[in-house]
């Protein structure tokens, strides 16, 4: 059994067919089909269940693709370790939710970063938390920022970031008295953001709906349709820097006062001298 025997097995489980498979491989197809065979010989088990439109796994196959997927992991990990040189540097991709990368302190700790470690390619991944979250695990991210609970049994937790959410309103709608959310349009993020599930949550608690909703996808443009009175927002209190002269902010209750945000990467061994970095530069830079 070698390393190439693993890895051909888990791209038929993807794919679904060995001729698929061996096209992504680049390999023949005659020559994939000779050592799944041999490999089921030698195991003495079936890996897949042959049908015409492809193939399946099998039980045993299914318990055999995930050992040599965490196999093929391991390999993949200890070469990065020995090959990593002594200094960060390459590349280095980091999933960001949209209220972390407007935020002061983080571009502060970028800024950081960069003057710090010039070798580091970085790469700032927008996406929503849960996007974040599966891209991690997936392993097309180093690391990632998402912000609610989620599920970090298998990650490693690197910083943790407590911020206060405020409501945001226009100046123009300045009052003594607390703003009606029930009848207000509301700017959100896309499905996913925890700011618009708190949104959400907080109106059917007063008996409203949330159909009247603006949808944008960056920090400014929500902060420009909220100052141009078109809608009011949540959102946490370290994204606001710069000119807040045409935003009124008001606290929100109890169960939406707070939001917190991590900093994570896959609970591995292998930690990146890169990424390593990173965090400690985003660690000390005081959110």
């Amino acid at each position: 059994m070698e390393l190439t025997d693993l890895k051909i097995v888990i791209v038929i489980m993807e794919e679904g067919s060995i001729s698929r498979a061996a096209e992504k491989l680049g390999y023949v197809q005659s020559n994939v089909t000779a050592r799944i065979r041999k490999l089921e010989t030698e195991l003495g088990i079936h890996l897949f269940s042959r049908h015409p439109k492809g193939v399946t796994p099998t039980e045993k196959g299914l318990t055999f693709s995930k050992y040599a997927l965490e196999i093929l992991r391991k390999t993949e990990e200890a070469v990065m370790a020995v090959k990593e040189p002594e200094y960060p540097c390459g590349p280095l991709a980091i999933g960001v939710v949209e209220t972390i990368a407007s935020s002061g302190p983080f571009i502060q700790a970028l800024s950081k970063f960069q003057r710090q470690y010039p070798e580091v390619a970085l790469s700032l991944v927008p996406g929503t938390s849960p996007q974040n979250y599966e891209n991690v695990l997936s392993r097309q991210l180093d690391g990632a920022f998402f912000t609610g609970d989620f599920d970090t049994s298998a990650l490693e937790v690197e910083v943790e970031i407590q911020d206060q959410v405020v409501l945001l309103t226009a100046a123009e709608n300045e009052t003594s008295e607390y703003p009606s959310i029930e009848d207000a349009a509301w700017v959100v993020f896309p499905k996913g953001c925890p700011f618009r599930t708190a949104v959400e949550e907080w109106l059917r608690s007063r008996g409203a709906s949330n159909t009247n909703i603006i949808e944008i996808s960056t920090m400014e443009t929500m902060l420009s349709c909220v100052r141009a009175g078109l809608g009011f927002a949540l959102v946490p209190k370290s994204a606001l820097a710069g000119d807040n002269e045409l935003l009124r902010v008001y606290p929100v209750p109890e169960p939406y006062q707070y939001a917190t945000t991590r900093l994570v990467r896959r609970n591995e061994q292998f930690r990146s001298k890169a990424f390593a970095a990173f965090a400690e530069c985003v660690r000390t830079t005081g959110f």
